[in-house]
């Protein structure tokens, strides 16, 4: 059984008394309004989550890196910035009225004449409409994209949701969030399918260190933001409070409700007193969710997902995924894509009973073959940050690793050590083409 923070009890016990009248969970959807204008788009998706346009290579700054929405991996650097994959894109703040042809009427007038489709509250406002527009026609298949890997992971999560006694179609909050990209990071550096902030996952049981970063792995990132909504929905009473506290924190949203005198989403999000970002982040859930369960409707084909299946071996040292996809005969890109919470694919040291994921079929295989994996060493000078001093030592470049410098870009860095960049990105499981790097980074270059 999960249990309650101490934040978010002291919150309870400072507000409750605002939600003695809760709504109930279901509120069936409105007859569909006709729509003569559509508002402006969210400002990012999960805190702060947006990517920006392409560029060619980084200088060192003081920024996490950004990539496009391949499943990359974490930048092997010590210390380590929160990096992976950007978020999903947010819609442009201009109205998409120009841009966007309207939904089918037959459609809209099918789901609303449904009062049992959904188990969270779905209406369709002008509001609602516009994000439906964005997601199947200006970012049609990259949405397709999402919900081809949302499927990999959807019953494992429907599953420990059900554990939580959690309405089933709270997975497509991570459609809004990620795309349920195991690699995706926001600017605010929340990390994950579920967009964790650093914070919050340590509250909730997740692991963040140098080696493991466990916002990334799919299955424990899901038990802890079960566990979290769990706990917003006891606070709030309302899935579109606990929603938008999702985005906002819950903090926020208790504010806004105490200032405005309302109990509901639908009322404050028509003050002043939550960002515009969270105003649009409940309706962006409910036309990710509407799509979703009707992809048909939409005229999305999708194909018959790959399962997000796997056996465990328990490895008791320091191992290298590379070495063992060597000697076990195995890919190591699966590996890596079965294992993301391993930040430099590795193994953490300090864990003697580590369980490491592995294709299904294949566990008795690697146990055998594990006595003839070479144990990891971290270099000689591996990043050692001194309490006293406050810094980090730098790094011996004759171990194989070079410490980033003010001006360092991975252009300057691959051409002072004879090695291409490509190289240079492989070395330290970079991916994307936008990709920042900051002084004090620690990167492999042999």
């Amino acid at each position: 059984m999960w249990k309650r923070v101490s934040s978010l009890s002291l919150l309870a016990g400072s507000a409750w008394f605002l939600f003695a009248g809760a709504v109930p969970i279901y509120a069936g959807p409105p007859e569909v309004q006709a729509q003569t204008s559509v508002p402006g788009e969210p400002e990012g998706t999960g805190p702060d989550a947006q990517s920006g346009d392409m560029e060619p290579v980084a200088t060192a700054v003081a920024t996490p890196s950004v990539s496009d929405d391949a499943e990359g991996q974490a930048v092997s650097s010590a210390p380590l910035p929160e990096s992976g994959t950007p978020a999903p894109p947010t819609p442009p703040a201009e109205s998409l009225e120009n841009q966007l042809p309207p939904v089918p009427v037959s459609t809209a007038a099918a789901l609303a004449a449904s009062d049992s489709l959904y188990n969270i509250p779905v209406v369709r406002d002008h509001k609602v409409e516009g994000h439906l527009r964005y997601f199947h026609t200006t970012i049609r298949s990259k949405f397709e994209q999402w919900l081809t890997r949302l499927g990999r992971y959807k019953p494992q999560v429907e599953r420990i949701f059900s554990e939580f006694d959690l309405p089933s179609d709270l997975i497509f909050l991570s459609l809004v969030e990620s795309g349920f990209n195991p690699n995706a990071y926001s600017r605010a550096r929340a990390t994950g399918p579920w967009q964790f902030m650093k914070g919050t996952a340590k509250l909730y049981g997740l692991r963040v260190d140098q080696y493991v970063d466990e916002r990334r792995d799919p299955i424990k990132s899901t038990v802890a933001a079960a566990r979290y909504l769990r706990d917003l929905y006891d606070l709030f009473g309302t899935w579109p409070l606990a929603m938008a506290a999702y985005n906002a924190g819950e903090g926020k949203v208790l504010r806004a409700l105490q200032k405005s005198s309302a109990d509901s989403f639908s009322e404050i999000a028509e003050t002043r007193h939550i960002r515009r970002e969270t105003k649009e982040y409940v309706p962006r859930i409910m036309a990710a969710t509407i799509i979703a369960k009707n992809p048909a409707e939409f005229g999305f084909s999708l194909d018959e997902p790959v399962l997000h299946e796997f056996e465990e071996v328990v490895v008791h040292r320091a191992v290298h995924l590379r070495e063992v996809a060597q000697v076990a005969g195995l890919s190591f890109a699966e590996l890596k894509r079965l294992n993301p919470e391993l930040r430099r694919d590795v193994t953490p040291p300090d864990d003697s009973e580590y369980h490491l994921k592995v294709p299904v079929g294949t566990r008795t295989l690697v146990g055998q073959k594990l006595a003839q994996v070479p144990t990891w060493k971290p270099p000689a000078r591996f990043a050692k940050i001194s309490k006293r001093k406050g810094h980090a030592e730098s790094a011996d470049e004759s171990s194989g690793w070079y410490r980033v410098r003010v001006g360092d870009s991975l252009w300057t860095i691959a051409k002072r050590f004879r090695v291409s960049v490509r190289e240079l990105k492989e070395l330290n499981n970079l991916s994307g083409r936008r990709i920042r790097i900051k002084p004090g980074d620690l990167l492999a270059i042999r």
